[in-house]
């Protein structure tokens, strides 16, 4: 068994404001104070890793450092079986518009077009199969950490569809449904996403 959380403040590493209000909601039910590292003015650390684990310690162990506060950092992403498993642990990466405009800020509906651009340079019987993949990562002051890790298997569509979600939710839908995780009601998809599956881990873990 890992270590377990206390009550009181846990820093999520995000500045997403997304991202901070569905891990939010997950852990609503023990009682966490949860922080975001944005509103604690704590910089956004160089994501150099070459995996999910790896990136997800980078930014729970800054966030830590930096807070003295046991922190919790996500590190997710979209995976394609035709792309050969990009963007991976470049999905926010192919939204960031300095690389491709020379503009500041994220633009997802760029980041989902590149997708989509590619595989149909594939042609037109491209597999659409991909996979969303989340890791927690908590980090507490005194070095110690724990990793929980999260799948959910679905398809690409488009054109983009729904409003509810963020970043590639608009393409993707989780297998046995057929709406996108951005058109599913957002207490559905907190039910059966990558993150729900990482969640559900560390919930039996820390708080079972």
């Amino acid at each position: 068994m890992a270590r377990r959380l206390g009550s009181g403040s846990l820093v999520i590493a995000t500045h997403n404001a997304g991202k901070l209000k569905e891990i939010s909601a997950l852990l609503a039910p023990h009682g966490l104070n949860c922080l975001s590292a944005g509103s604690l003015g704590l910089p956004e650390p160089a994501e150099t890793g070459t995996n999910f684990v790896e990136n997800a310690l980078i930014k729970a162990r800054a966030a830590t450092e930096s807070s003295g506060i046991v922190a919790l950092a996500d590190d997710s992403g979209l995976s394609v079986t035709a792309l050969g498993g990009r963007p991976g642990v470049y999905t926010a990466d192919w939204a960031e518009r300095q690389w491709f405009e020379g503009k500041p800020g994220r633009d997802w509906y760029m980041a989902m077009g590149k997708v989509e651009g590619l595989m149909c340079e594939q042609g037109p019987n491209v597999p659409r199969s991909a996979w969303f993949s989340c890791v927690l990562a908590i980090a507490w002051p005194d070095g110690e950490s724990a990793i929980y890790e999260g799948r959910v298997d679905g398809a690409l569509t488009w054109p983009p569809r729904g409003t509810l979600g963020f970043g590639y939710d608009p393409v993707f839908v989780p297998s046995g449904r057929v709406q996108t995780f951005a058109e599913l009601d957002p207490e559905e998809k907190h039910r059966i996403s990558h993150r729900a599956d990482a969640f559900a881990k560390l919930v039996a873990d820390q708080f079972g």
